[in-house]
């Protein structure tokens, strides 16, 4: 996190996942000329730039997008999300590096600005086989532009979680974008179904992973919980409930995190302030709930990061009677203090 929207600290996680990222990048980038030189000694640096960097760029949008739902599904996936706005960034900066020079190669060498080139040199847009792939290309590295200049914590606080969180949707755009970019160009010029049993596959896993978690976050949603006379609703057993985790519930369509510590129970709105994250996902650390996508803290007895940073969230009210849990699913202001509920 920044205070003051200055570089952000480089901690041993940020450096291991990095080191990772780009080593990965570096390895697959010289393998894919290597092998191309020894299988292909004919092909130019331009085009080996070109297809290595593109194949490299859709490698790691098919990562990002199934970080989302398998983190939903296993907790174990949680650190890959940690850090997901530098693989966005990367595939960003690898996807411009082969942007730039399919437009060198291809739009730089007429008398028409390349740009204008990559949306007129071919005007065959009503034609499947010869539509001009490049430009639905250069709309998805757009979009990789605006999400990776948007990505740091200033825009995501001055925007608004929300507004930022619903720009960001975008992504799925790019990536139809790209796969049609893919189907209309590479693959038509290539002999082997390979490349377009690879293509399917990708699209498939992606869309599987999203279905599949949806499902599974339908679920939990749909179930009613059961209310006493005061308006309080069931949560579970306070036995079910881990030391330091949580149990989520959702009630008055709004979900809810409900917190064991200390011996004490704690309920809060479940969505981070920082990029929605679930709350509930994650467990308390130094006395403070933790958000499992990126961090951020707050203090489970009345919702608010702890000083200098100034998020707050919902707080509940929770009883116990016997073993069971029950909570008010009626929140209170954000930041307001809650007795805990002593087990």
């Amino acid at each position: 996190m920044s205070v003051t929207y200055t570089s952000i600290g480089w901690n041993r996680q940020k450096k291991i996942y990095d080191a990772v990222l780009w080593s990965f990048c570096l390895v697959y980038l010289a393998l894919f000329i290597l092998f191309n030189l020894i299988f292909h000694p004919e092909v130019t640096q331009e085009t080996l730039i070109i297809r290595s960097t593109s194949t490299l760029a859709i490698i790691i949008l098919h990562v990002i997008l199934a970080i989302g739902p398998l983190s939903r599904l296993n907790p174990k996936f949680l650190p890959l999300l940690y850090n997901r706005r530098h693989l966005g960034v990367t595939m960003f900066c690898i996807a411009a590096v082969h942007g730039i020079f399919s437009i060198l190669q291809f739009h730089s060498l007429g008398n028409v600005n390349p740009i204008v080139s990559v949306f007129t040199a071919n005007k065959h847009y009503e034609s499947l086989t010869k539509f001009p792939f490049q430009s639905l290309g250069f709309l998805a590295l757009m979009i990789f532009f605006l999400m990776a200049i948007t990505s740091h914590d200033f825009w995501l606080k001055n925007l608004s979680p929300r507004i930022w969180k619903s720009m960001h949707m975008g992504v799925y755009v790019a990536y139809a974008l790209v796969i049609a970019h893919v189907v209309t160009g590479a693959l038509q010029y290539e002999n082997s179904g390979l490349y377009s049993l690879l293509v399917c596959l990708g699209a498939a896993t992606i869309i599987s992973l999203h279905i599949i978690s949806g499902i599974k976050e339908n679920k939990t949603d749909k179930k009613i919980p059961a209310a006493l006379s005061d308006g309080y609703v069931e949560v579970c057993d306070v036995n079910e409930i881990e030391e330091s985790r949580a149990r989520m519930i959702c009630a008055n369509g709004e979900r809810i995190a409900v917190f064991k510590y200390d011996g004490k129970l704690f309920a809060v709105n479940n969505v981070c302030r920082h990029q929605n994250g679930p709350l509930g996902e994650g467990k308390i650390v130094d006395g403070c709930i933790t958000c499992p996508w990126h961090g951020y803290q707050y203090h489970p007895h009345n919702g608010q990061s702890p000083p200098p940073f100034k998020e707050k969230i919902e707080t509940y009210s929770v009883k116990l009677i016997g073993t069971k849990v029950y909570v008010n699913p009626s929140p209170l202001p954000e930041g307001t203090y809650v007795e805990p509920c002593k087990i």
